[in-house]
């Protein structure tokens, strides 16, 4: 295994999923769909959402549900090289989120999940999403928005 690759994958994975995130937070994921390829699934418990098309109907949702302070905090982020093309990533989320305008009251978070993802490498040298699966390992507080659409 080349562990230079490895690192070098690695770093731009996580640059990715902060990025990603940041958009979740900040901008309400008006750019989620740009992170996932075309026939991806985000794999939630309560639902999942098949195709780039239903995961930004999943944020254009939220956005109409009005105002809600979240932060998705990654930790503990993993990654394996998977061919030429693809890398599987583990990481945990701690969800800190409540329905309301800023500043919340400070509070424990209301998830805490493991997060396993499958990357593809495009043409282009971006990387793709194709796969993101959530398993909740704490849940508590508020709740977490996960709608059937």
């Amino acid at each position: 295994m080349d562990i230079s690759r490895r690192i070098a994958v690695r770093q731009e994975l996580e640059a990715l999923l902060y990025d990603y995130w940041h958009d979740i937070d900040t901008n309400w994921g008006k750019n989620a769909g740009s992170y996932y390829t075309d026939d991806a699934v985000f794999q939630g418990e309560a639902a999942s959402y098949e195709g780039r098309e239903k995961i930004e109907a999943f944020y254009a949702w939220r956005v109409a549900q009005g105002a809600r302070v979240a932060v998705h905090a990654v930790a503990n982020f993993r990654v394996e090289l998977v061919g030429e093309r693809g890398a599987n990533a583990t990481w945990y989320c701690l969800l800190y989120a409540h329905n309301g305008e800023r500043p919340q009251a400070s509070a424990p978070p209301i998830t805490i999940s493991l997060v396993t993802d499958a990357y593809v490498q495009a043409d282009d040298g971006r990387w793709l999403c194709r796969h993101r699966k959530w398993e909740t390992l704490f849940q508590g507080g508020a709740p977490a928005h996960n709608p059937k659409l």
